[in-house]
């Protein structure tokens, strides 16, 4: 703590009045005087602590009163500070004071370091406890900048400055002086800083007299150089009487770390990027206009801080247990923390603004990365631009090992990268998992052509996930063989907008395709993967046209391995029929008729029910059914149905995406007609081994089995296959099926598209449809 009579190196000594009745001076004419020792810097503004306070000089029947009576003291100070307090009522009058001593020079001073220091002190001597445990990062950080040379430099600068205002603190606490013209002086003498550092500065002096006042009680029983200067400032009997000083204590407590909420606040302002945010965004402005209050009040809580403990240690004990000066420290108390809560919500909106503005330009960032025409020399732009662009963690789980690993793992690799909501079917997951292992293995001995990384989208602030969140993420994680994002907190939100925006990614899976220069080869290969697994690498759109070259309108496509036995049927040159729907009794009926029709011309028959794209649930019970009457072959594993849908559709989507959905080939038709089929009612495929010979609705397949009898006499002359075939036809043509094609308001769907029954333009309707509602949509919302 500074003292007047040990003033050191830097403290000007100001002299005390003296006590001769026959020479002192009428007190009017009393002139303070301040005689600077050590090579202190020159400062214009240095004489301003005393020169702006008119100093009182006591009279010797003063003097000797004062000494005989310590509570006429206390009266005496705080009369003084109740009557500054009265008369500087009207804020605006004295705000107009404070901004009228505001001429800064432009020097910048970084205050961090310097706010570390008095931080540490204030926190360690109001035993924050919480500080000294936890001990953040950016703490460590400052403390070691605080240690370089430059900062030492420049601390030894603000030596000077410091010491000046605690001496003012203190010689002003003990004569009782104005708390209002007292703060008026600092800030004359700190008239050519910034607010920030007029702020830092005068902490920091506080934190000297403060932190000196701590150290003394801390260390006092066991150095006797501290015990004998605490006893000198009264400090044993001050911590004996412990118990009826707490609340004043805790009063003090509250205040200083109030004191230093709003210095942080502040400071946090000064820091703001100017190129995120201008002075004129309504939150920085808003704050701006209150920083100047905030500051005052601030420091003029540090002048109430330090009378109270000078309070304390010239008048003893007894002086604190007055009700009326914890009342006085509560009172600035709730003052600076309505100031540093509403600072706060400014300096928050600032944050959002800045963080706005940064997202905006990591996603234009991305759009010039991303731009086909830019090259690079490998993907690891693309990949920390994506993922994580730190060198300070590992981002990726690598599924095989289970341990974290760097970006690097994927230089110059092909990368698929799965995007997906943690929303992810098991079906989807576990077809995918196939297809990978299937891959790994026929490369087995040879680097793999891809490597495939997770990217969840998970909508977040930067706020931890939940634990329900984060349990589905990490469920979802461990049964993946490939790579994955560790956190999904490290996707940030630009990325996530560029994903939806530029990716088209909705709630369903897409596979974005990088080549190894970080190339988008394709924007959602999904659907190739379904269709041709990894035959389709490297799953460019010029790949797919060539892939579709050779197929045709067959059976084997439809199936692509999904159940080998009826692979094996095909080879073996059986006719086959692949049905389903939802109706147990039309299925009775139709497989009936169709062995009837089998035995009545003596033709190998083989049956497989496939279910439907929806009514997950009732196919499941109508599978049940045919296993129990063994009526025919099913699938009772529901990931090969939902993959034979899920391929017709992937089929569809590739079309649409290579602009060939309204193609009148064999095999746009006869997709499109499956899907349609497959919404509603029952359907069926019949072939021959490969060959697919019809693919019909319920309400034509059915009748042209039943009404054998009508078509078996052209069977001689044309054959069964096409007696059956022109039957059917017939019946089609009367029919008509209505078609009607879904798809998802999260997913792209084309701005047309052409009915394979009648081939015109059909309408757009919007359906709502309830996931619990087992009943079909009427077909009149979707006629073509």
């Amino acid at each position: 703590m500074a003292h007047l009579t040990n003033p050191g190196p830097f403290h000007p000594s100001i002299p005390r009045p003296l006590h001769n009745p026959a020479s002192a001076p009428a007190p009017a004419a009393a002139q303070p005087q301040v005689h600077d020792h050590g090579a202190a810097p020159a400062n214009h503004n240095h004489d301003h602590l005393t020169s702006t306070t008119q100093l009182r000089t006591a009279t010797p029947g003063a003097s000797q009163a004062l000494m005989k009576s310590p509570s006429a003291t206390h009266a005496l100070i705080r009369g003084d500070r109740t009557a500054g307090m009265l008369t500087m009522s009207d804020d605006h009058v004295m705000m107009n004071q404070i901004l009228a001593t505001h001429a800064p020079d432009g020097r910048d001073v970084d205050v961090r370091p310097l706010l570390y220091l008095v931080e540490d002190i204030l926190n360690r001597a109001t035993e924050h406890v919480n500080f000294i445990i936890k001990g953040t990062q950016a703490q460590i950080e400052m403390e070691e900048k605080a240690q370089q040379a430059n900062y030492i430099a420049m601390l030894e600068a603000l030596t000077f400055t410091i010491d000046r205002i605690a001496c003012e603190l203190s010689y002003k606490a003990l004569r009782g002086s104005d708390p209002h013209t007292t703060t008026t002086a600092i800030f004359s003498f700190l008239s050519s800083y910034a607010w920030d550092a007029k702020l830092v500065l005068s902490l920091s002096a506080f934190a000297l007299n403060y932190g000196e006042f701590w150290l003394l009680a801390q260390i006092y029983s066991t150095n006797q150089l501290a015990k004998s200067m605490a006893i000198l400032k009264q400090l044993p009997s001050l911590l004996e009487h412990t118990a009826p000083l707490k609340p004043r204590f805790n009063a003090l407590n509250t205040l200083i770390r109030t004191m230093m909420d709003v210095t942080r606040c502040v400071v946090e302002f000064k820091d703001l990027p100017s190129m995120y945010i201008s002075p004129d965004a309504p939150a920085l402005a808003s704050a701006m206009t209150l920083i100047p209050t905030a500051v005052y009040w601030t420091i003029r809580s540090m002048v109430a801080c330090a009378t109270q403990i000078s309070s304390l240690t010239s008048m003893g004990h007894e002086y604190g247990v007055l009700a009326t000066e914890s009342w006085e420290l509560s009172t600035l108390a709730h003052k600076l923390q309505n100031i540093h809560e509403h600072l706060r919500k400014q300096l928050n909106l600032c944050y959002q603004h800045i963080e706005e503005k940064k997202d905006v330009d990591t996603f234009h960032m991305l759009l010039k990365l991303f731009d086909p025409n830019v090259a690079h020399i490998d993907n690891m732009k693309h990949l920390k631009a994506l993922i994580y662009a730190g060198d300070d963690k590992l981002p990726l789980l690598d599924g095989a090992t289970r341990r974290k690993v760097g970006l690097e793992v994927l230089r110059r690799r092909n990368v698929l990268l799965l995007i997906s909501s943690l929303e992810f079917s098991g079906d989807e997951l576990a077809i995918l998992e196939q297809i990978y292992s299937d891959t790994r293995m026929h490369e087995a001995g040879m680097q793999s052509h891809y490597e495939v990384v997770w990217i969840p989208v998970v909508e977040h602030s930067g706020v931890p996930l939940s634990e329900e969140t984060r349990t589905r993420f990490e469920a979802l994680r461990s049964s993946m063989p490939w790579y994955s994002v560790e956190d999904p907190l490290l996707i940030e939100k630009p990325v996530l907008r560029f994903i939806k925006e530029i990716w088209h990614f909705r709630t369903k899976p897409i596979l974005v395709v990088l080549d190894p220069r970080g190339k988008v080869l394709s924007q959602n290969a999904i659907h190739m993967m379904w269709i041709w697994g990894s035959a389709a690498f490297p799953f460019t759109s010029y790949e797919e046209e060539k892939l579709w070259s050779k197929e045709t309108w067959q059976l084997n496509q439809l199936i692509d391995g999904i159940d080998p036995l009826i692979l094996d049927w095909i080879k073996d040159g059986k006719y086959i029929f692949l049905y389903g729907g939802d109706d147990i009794e039309w299925i009775s009926k139709f497989v009936a008729s169709a062995r009837t029709v089998a035995s009545a011309f003596g033709i190998p028959l083989e049956m497989v029910y496939v279910g439907k794209s929806n009514k997950r649930e009732q196919v499941k019970k109508v599978a049940a059914i045919i296993k129990e009457r063994k009526l025919s072959h099913c699938w009772e594993d529901p990931a090969m149905v939902w993959f034979f849908w899920t391929r017709l559709e992937s089929m569809m989507f590739s079309k649409i995406q290579l602009g060939r959905a309204d193609d009148l080939d064999p095999i746009v038709q006869g997709i499109k007609k499956l899907l349609s089929y497959g919404r509603e009612g029952g359907w069926a495929v019949l072939s021959e081994g490969s060959n697919i010979l019809v693919n019909g609705h319920s309400t034509t397949v059915l009748p042209t089995l039943v009404d054998y009898v009508k078509w078996r006499g052209n069977v001689a002359e044309k054959g069964f296959n096409l007696s059956l075939i022109e039957y059917h036809d017939q019946l089609h043509n009367v029919a008509h099926p209505c078609c009607r094609f879904e798809f998802l308001a999260t997913t792209k769907a084309p701005e047309s598209i052409r009915c394979p029954e009648c081939h015109r333009v059909m309408e757009k309707h919007t359906a709502f449809v309830c996931c619990h509602d087992e009943q079909a949509i009427p077909d009149s919302l979707f006629a073509s």
